[in-house]
């Protein structure tokens, strides 16, 4: 948290409302990658199938090959 004084938020105003907007992307940004991460575990523990690394990147070469 950065505090600073009611003159220094009048003078910069733009910076802090700048600053204010990074801080709800990054927190936006965490809520999703967290609702990501809670539906694959959700799936896992249902017994959905699971891919190795391996098998994860052969599959995207298959679909991204370039021939």
């Amino acid at each position: 948290m950065i505090i600073k004084s009611s003159t220094a938020l009048c003078n910069d105003y733009s910076m802090i409302s700048d600053l204010a907007h990074e801080e709800a992307e990054q927190r936006e940004e965490t809520l999703k990658l967290r609702a990501k991460l809670e539906a694959a575990e959700a799936a896992r523990l249902s017994g959905a199938p699971a891919y190795t690394l391996e098998e994860s990147r052969k599959r995207l070469e298959a679909i991204y090959r370039r021939d």
